[in-house]
């Protein structure tokens, strides 16, 4: 193991690229807010749509459109929980904590969203790891952080020092004598300010976004599939920013992919990763280990990435961007049928 590494990554890929004709697009995004003190109940605002652009540069068609908002206590459990267009069994998820159970959860209750490679199943699958991240977002408030009931518990030495105990080998991040697992006061944490994600030259190339004031942190993806010959093509991004109080956002994870699979198997004939932001110089190692990943079917990623790259094998970040590529063959017969 290397005694020294580059600096962390801190340049953001910028506006989202124009849309391809021919092609499939998905976005998504998870803003979270605080309602009340920092110590309170989090809000959830989910919002995800496919895009069909045409290969004769017609009209752009909504393929797929899902709206979840959520309400989840300080300990992550889901208090409350709704989707545009309705779904039976949503109401199942009440109760259910944003951790690795939530995942399991989410088959239980709604097992039909997952085989149809929804909008909204990526939605509420995204929902463990962003209430996991979200509190980053007050770093950047420490005013409003100070006026909260709550104390900032994520600042406190003691408190983080346990924590990053605990983290200890869950990702290649926080492997044994990494620069996280020094870091007790959060102070050595990576970050970089970022555009937009909507390009101003192709507005109608993401969904809308909700307007925020004050402290807010927004999960962002976006996975552009077409095809090319005998190949699928896919550019993707991944995103965790937080709002600033200069109106500027900041973001602590990025990545961006580049992935191509047979159209006829629909497995994966070469996939690369681009770490833009992280947070420690040891996060972008995980990209040099995703060849693993060759030759897996493209819906299998959802298991198959978390078997494959594992602990510190893996990037906690990355993997999600990788295992949300497992809807892309859904995405790619709406194309065929276009």
């Amino acid at each position: 193991m290397p005694t020294s590494l580059p600096p962390a990554p801190r340049v953001s890929s910028g506006h989202a690229p124009l849309r391809r004709p021919g092609s499939v697009r998905r976005t998504s995004t998870i803003d979270v807010s605080w309602p009340s003190d920092r110590g309170q109940s989090i809000r959830f605002d989910a919002r995800a749509r496919d895009l069909l652009t045409p290969a004769d540069a017609g009209s752009a068609r909504v393929l797929a459109w899902d709206r979840v908002q959520a309400t989840l206590s300080a300990d992550r459990t889901i208090q409350a929980i709704t989707c545009q267009p309705e779904r039976l069994g949503l109401q199942q998820l009440v109760g259910a904590r944003g951790g690795g159970h939530l995942r399991g959860a989410l088959d239980e209750a709604l097992p039909a969203e997952q085989a149809a490679g929804s909008p909204l199943y990526l939605l509420i699958d995204d929902f463990a790891g962003v209430s996991l991240v979200a509190p980053w977002a007050w770093q950047h408030w420490p005013d409003a952080a100070k006026a909260t009931a709550e104390p900032p518990r994520i600042l406190d030495p003691a408190v983080r020092a346990n924590r990053l105990a605990r983290m200890e080998g869950v990702c290649i991040g926080f492997r044994a004598g990494s620069t996280a697992l020094q870091d007790n006061s959060g102070a050595l944490q990576n970050s970089a300010d970022v555009l937009p994600l909507p390009n101003p030259a192709d507005p109608s190339g993401w969904h809308e976004l909700p307007p925020f004031e004050g402290v807010s942190m927004r999960r962002s993806r976006r996975i552009d599939v077409w095809r090319d010959g005998d190949q699928i093509h896919i550019d993707a991004m991944f995103q965790d920013s937080a709002s600033t109080p200069s109106g500027t956002r900041k973001a602590v994870h990025e990545y961006s992919l580049e992935v191509s699979a047979d159209a006829r198997s629909l497995t994966l004939a070469r996939v690369h990763a681009t770490p833009r932001i992280l947070p420690f110089p040891e996060c972008p190692s995980a990209a040099q280990n995703i060849d693993r990943l060759r030759g897996l079917p493209l819906g299998e990623l959802r298991t198959a990435v978390l078997e494959h790259l594992p602990k510190t094998l893996g990037c906690t970040h990355l993997n999600d961007a990788l295992r949300a590529l497992a809807e892309v063959p859904i995405m790619f017969d709406a194309l065929n049928e276009a």
